[in-house]
Protein backbone atom coordinates (compact mmCIF):
# COMPACT_ATOMS: atom_id res chain seq x y z
CA UNK A 1 0.00 0.00 0.00
CA UNK A 2 2.77 2.18 1.11
CA UNK A 3 4.55 1.23 -2.86
CA UNK A 4 0.91 2.04 -4.51
CA UNK A 5 0.57 6.07 -2.41
CA UNK A 6 4.12 6.73 -3.27
CA UNK A 7 3.21 5.76 -7.08
CA UNK A 8 6.00 3.83 -7.77
CA UNK A 9 5.86 1.05 -9.88
CA UNK A 10 7.78 -2.26 -9.29
CA UNK A 11 8.20 -5.46 -11.62
CA UNK A 12 7.09 -8.09 -9.09
CA UNK A 13 8.53 -11.88 -8.97
CA UNK A 14 6.32 -14.39 -7.46
CA UNK A 15 8.31 -17.17 -5.79
CA UNK A 16 7.38 -19.71 -3.24
CA UNK A 17 9.25 -19.95 -0.34
CA UNK A 18 9.65 -23.65 -0.25
CA UNK A 19 11.80 -23.45 -3.69
CA UNK A 20 13.35 -20.59 -3.52
CA UNK A 21 15.12 -19.81 -7.33
CA UNK A 22 18.39 -19.22 -7.68
CA UNK A 23 18.27 -15.38 -8.83
CA UNK A 24 16.18 -14.68 -5.80
CA UNK A 25 18.84 -16.03 -3.14
CA UNK A 26 21.78 -14.15 -5.49
CA UNK A 27 19.03 -10.95 -4.71
CA UNK A 28 18.56 -11.41 -0.90
CA UNK A 29 21.44 -12.00 1.46
CA UNK A 30 18.92 -13.01 4.29
CA UNK A 31 16.29 -15.31 1.98
CA UNK A 32 13.25 -13.36 3.07
CA UNK A 33 10.35 -11.83 1.67
CA UNK A 34 9.06 -9.14 0.46
CA UNK A 35 12.54 -8.33 -0.78
CA UNK A 36 12.78 -4.88 -3.40
CA UNK A 37 16.21 -4.44 -5.29
CA UNK A 38 16.60 -1.40 -6.85
CA UNK A 39 19.83 -1.18 -8.84
CA UNK A 40 22.54 -2.24 -6.09
CA UNK A 41 20.78 -1.77 -3.13
CA UNK A 42 18.52 -4.75 -1.64
CA UNK A 43 15.77 -4.06 0.91
CA UNK A 44 14.72 -6.99 2.27
CA UNK A 45 12.39 -5.54 5.13
CA UNK A 46 8.84 -4.58 4.86
CA UNK A 47 9.66 -0.75 6.88
CA UNK A 48 12.71 -0.49 4.91
CA UNK A 49 10.62 -0.80 1.80
CA UNK A 50 7.65 0.85 2.78
CA UNK A 51 10.25 3.98 4.34
CA UNK A 52 12.28 3.74 0.56
CA UNK A 53 9.52 4.70 -1.00
CA UNK A 54 7.99 7.41 0.47
CA UNK A 55 11.02 9.63 1.38
CA UNK A 56 10.93 9.47 -2.80
CA UNK A 57 7.62 10.69 -2.70
CA UNK A 58 4.81 11.00 0.21
CA UNK A 59 2.24 12.67 -1.74
CA UNK A 60 -0.63 11.48 1.27
CA UNK A 61 2.06 12.33 4.22
CA UNK A 62 2.11 8.87 5.73
CA UNK A 63 5.50 9.50 6.82
CA UNK A 64 4.33 13.04 9.00
CA UNK A 65 3.79 11.03 12.90
CA UNK A 66 5.02 11.68 15.84
CA UNK A 67 7.99 9.67 16.95
CA UNK A 68 5.45 7.83 19.56
CA UNK A 69 4.50 6.01 16.11
CA UNK A 70 7.48 4.57 15.32
CA UNK A 71 7.14 2.78 18.78
CA UNK A 72 4.71 1.35 17.86
CA UNK A 73 5.93 0.15 14.52
CA UNK A 74 8.55 -1.27 17.05
CA UNK A 75 6.47 -2.94 19.55
CA UNK A 76 4.19 -4.68 16.39
CA UNK A 77 7.43 -6.14 14.76
CA UNK A 78 8.57 -6.95 17.83
CA UNK A 79 6.70 -8.35 21.03
CA UNK A 80 3.80 -8.31 19.49
CA UNK A 81 5.32 -10.30 16.00
CA UNK A 82 6.43 -12.90 18.03
CA UNK A 83 3.38 -13.26 19.68
CA UNK A 84 1.58 -13.73 16.57
CA UNK A 85 4.17 -15.88 15.56
CA UNK A 86 3.89 -18.02 18.72
CA UNK A 87 0.17 -18.37 18.00
CA UNK A 88 -0.38 -18.58 14.18
CA UNK A 89 2.63 -21.37 14.13
CA UNK A 90 2.03 -22.78 17.63
CA UNK A 91 3.09 -26.07 16.14
CA UNK A 92 6.71 -24.98 15.54
CA UNK A 93 6.85 -23.53 19.18
CA UNK A 94 5.97 -26.40 21.47
CA UNK A 95 7.24 -25.33 24.74
CA UNK A 96 5.53 -22.49 24.42
CA UNK A 97 1.12 -22.36 25.57
CA UNK A 98 -0.67 -20.85 22.26
CA UNK A 99 -3.20 -19.35 24.29
CA UNK A 100 -0.55 -17.34 26.45
CA UNK A 101 0.89 -16.38 23.08
CA UNK A 102 -2.18 -15.37 21.72
CA UNK A 103 -3.41 -13.36 25.53
CA UNK A 104 0.03 -11.27 24.71
CA UNK A 105 -0.43 -10.38 20.94
CA UNK A 106 -4.64 -9.10 22.40
CA UNK A 107 -3.39 -7.11 24.78
CA UNK A 108 -1.19 -5.05 22.25
CA UNK A 109 -4.58 -5.44 20.31
CA UNK A 110 -6.39 -4.16 23.36
CA UNK A 111 -3.82 -0.74 23.47
CA UNK A 112 -4.42 -0.27 19.80
CA UNK A 113 -8.31 -0.40 20.09
CA UNK A 114 -7.75 2.33 23.45
CA UNK A 115 -5.86 4.52 20.51
CA UNK A 116 -8.05 4.01 18.03
CA UNK A 117 -11.28 5.00 20.55
CA UNK A 118 -10.94 9.55 19.39
CA UNK A 119 -9.85 8.79 15.82
CA UNK A 120 -9.95 6.69 12.87
CA UNK A 121 -6.35 6.02 12.67
CA UNK A 122 -3.32 4.82 15.51
CA UNK A 123 -2.12 8.64 15.11
CA UNK A 124 -5.01 10.79 14.46
CA UNK A 125 -7.60 11.46 12.03
CA UNK A 126 -6.12 10.08 8.92
CA UNK A 127 -3.56 7.26 7.95
CA UNK A 128 -0.31 7.66 8.25
CA UNK A 129 3.05 4.84 7.92
CA UNK A 130 2.54 3.42 11.72
CA UNK A 131 -1.51 2.05 10.20
CA UNK A 132 0.21 0.83 7.19
CA UNK A 133 3.04 -1.15 8.93
CA UNK A 134 0.25 -2.66 11.29
CA UNK A 135 -1.95 -3.53 9.92
CA UNK A 136 -1.38 -6.58 7.57
CA UNK A 137 0.29 -7.89 11.16
CA UNK A 138 -3.30 -7.43 12.87
CA UNK A 139 -4.98 -9.10 9.77
CA UNK A 140 -2.62 -11.84 10.25
CA UNK A 141 -4.23 -12.39 13.61
CA UNK A 142 -7.16 -11.83 13.10
CA UNK A 143 -7.09 -14.61 10.37
CA UNK A 144 -5.72 -17.26 12.60
CA UNK A 145 -9.26 -17.56 14.17
CA UNK A 146 -11.33 -14.81 12.45
CA UNK A 147 -14.89 -15.92 14.55
CA UNK A 148 -13.02 -15.40 18.20
CA UNK A 149 -10.93 -12.11 16.90
CA UNK A 150 -14.61 -10.83 15.83
CA UNK A 151 -15.74 -11.62 19.31
CA UNK A 152 -13.07 -9.66 21.91
CA UNK A 153 -14.10 -6.31 23.11
CA UNK A 154 -11.86 -4.12 20.68
CA UNK A 155 -14.43 -2.69 18.59
CA UNK A 156 -12.08 0.09 17.49
CA UNK A 157 -9.92 -2.29 16.04
CA UNK A 158 -12.30 -4.04 14.00
CA UNK A 159 -13.67 -0.71 12.36
CA UNK A 160 -9.87 0.12 11.61
CA UNK A 161 -8.92 -3.68 9.99
CA UNK A 162 -12.08 -3.75 8.24
CA UNK A 163 -11.47 0.36 6.56
CA UNK A 164 -8.40 -1.09 5.52
CA UNK A 165 -9.67 -4.98 4.55
CA UNK A 166 -12.14 -2.81 2.27
CA UNK A 167 -10.26 -0.77 0.29
CA UNK A 168 -9.83 -0.64 -3.08
CA UNK A 169 -5.63 0.02 -2.59
CA UNK A 170 -5.75 -2.89 -0.52
CA UNK A 171 -7.66 -5.36 -3.17
CA UNK A 172 -4.77 -3.24 -5.70
CA UNK A 173 -2.37 -4.24 -3.13
CA UNK A 174 -2.86 -8.11 -2.88
CA UNK A 175 -3.21 -8.62 -6.48
CA UNK A 176 -2.39 -12.17 -6.70
CA UNK A 177 -0.08 -13.19 -9.73
CA UNK A 178 1.72 -16.14 -10.81
CA UNK A 179 4.86 -17.75 -10.27
CA UNK A 180 8.05 -15.90 -11.27
CA UNK A 181 10.43 -18.10 -13.47
CA UNK A 182 13.90 -16.55 -15.53
CA UNK A 183 11.11 -17.42 -18.72
CA UNK A 184 8.36 -15.42 -17.30
CA UNK A 185 7.18 -12.27 -18.65
CA UNK A 186 7.55 -9.11 -16.53
CA UNK A 187 4.02 -8.34 -14.15
CA UNK A 188 4.16 -4.71 -13.43
CA UNK A 189 2.93 -3.34 -9.78
CA UNK A 190 2.04 0.46 -9.04
CA UNK A 191 -0.23 2.79 -10.29
CA UNK A 192 0.64 2.99 -13.79
CA UNK A 193 0.69 -0.48 -14.11
CA UNK A 194 -2.90 -0.95 -14.64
Amino acid sequence: MALLSAGHVVELREIKLGNKPQEFLAASASATVPTLQTGATTLDESLHIMTWALTRNDPENLLDMPEQAWHLIDRNDGPFKAALDHTKYAVRYPELDPLQERAKAADVILDLDHRLQQHGFLMGARATLADLAIVPFVRQFALIDRSWFDAQPWPNVLCWLDHFLQSARFHQAMVKVPLWSPQSSPIYFGPLAE
